[in-house]
């Protein structure tokens, strides 16, 4: 197969590589360029560890081909740090001892940072939508849905 030359942009910063056609964006991202925040976990898009947002949608970086990334902005947890928001939802996160291994953390604080940054005032059950495609082997998921919603409101 021949090599495809992407652009996008990753983190804020242009990106450009070869990258083959069957190549998955999770891959790259880990491999190619050293972007450990999004996980390994399943593979088939059921768990939510490798989520990453591509132009503002969380999706499954492990689902998406690398040359689907050309021409879009992909965020990581890295990435996501200087927004506002995400800051407040690990801060609310670590005060409510939301996680214990961390191994999904990246995936839910993405996909509650996609739902703060599109609904500021989000409902239970939004919140629980939000998250329903992360998958938390070590804790229930109340304090992660009581974070998110005091991140929120502001608290």
């Amino acid at each position: 197969m021949k090599p495809h030359t992407i652009h996008f942009k990753l983190n804020g910063e242009k990106v450009a590589l070869a990258v083959e056609p069957n190549d998955v964006l999770l891959d790259v991202l880990r491999g190619g360029l050293g972007i450990k925040s999004p996980k390994v976990g399943c593979d088939r898009g059921d768990c939510g560890t490798c989520t990453v947002l591509m132009n503002g949608k969380s999706i499954r970086s492990c689902l998406a081909l690398a040359v689907e990334a050309d021409g879009t902005e992909i965020v990581t947890l890295e990435g996501a740090n200087s927004r506002k928001c995400t800051r407040k939802l690990q801060a609310k996160f670590h005060e409510k001892n939301a996680f214990q291994c961390g191994y999904c953390a990246p995936g839910i604080i993405l996909s509650a940072t996609e739902l703060l940054e599109k609904k500021s005032k989000p409902a239970t059950h939004d919140i629980k939508e939000a998250i329903a495609g992360n998958l938390c082997r070590c804790t229930g998921y109340e304090p992660i849905v009581e974070a998110i919603a005091e991140a929120a409101k502001g608290k």
